[in-house]
């Protein structure tokens, strides 16, 4: 045994070992995951002020759906949940809209006709 079910156990020094191991990769992926993310909001920033630019709506419902499918087939071939993929997708779509909105109003701009979203 391990560690005690009251928690006031101590664990072994292996499990502890391999636990800070462990966490040492999430923690490492974790930032990974922000650095990524950051590079994706500065291509997104890019693409609100083009379509600021040529007053194009923030939102691009047809090219979300294409990235959810897109999104959930790579979840899928990476034993991931689908589900849990898209609503991350939807997460980010959701802010990346709203950066759009608001670089659209900073500019004076409105939305035209034709759909422009990533």
């Amino acid at each position: 045994m391990t560690t005690s079910n009251t928690g006031t156990g101590a664990v072994e020094p292996a499990v502890s070992e391999e636990l800070a191991r462990l966490r040492d990769s999430i923690d490492n992926i974790d930032a990974a995951v922000v650095h990524m993310l950051a590079e994706r909001f500065k291509c997104t920033q890019q693409v609100g002020h083009l379509k600021a630019r040529h007053r194009l709506p923030p939102a691009d419902p047809a090219r979300e759906a294409r990235q959810i499918a897109r999104l959930r087939t790579l979840a899928e071939s990476a034993k991931l949940d689908p589900a849990f993929a898209e609503k991350f997708l939807n997460f980010i779509v959701a802010e990346v809209i709203h950066h759009h909105e608001r670089i659209a109003e900073s500019n004076g701009g409105g939305a035209g006709a034709a759909p422009a979203s990533d």
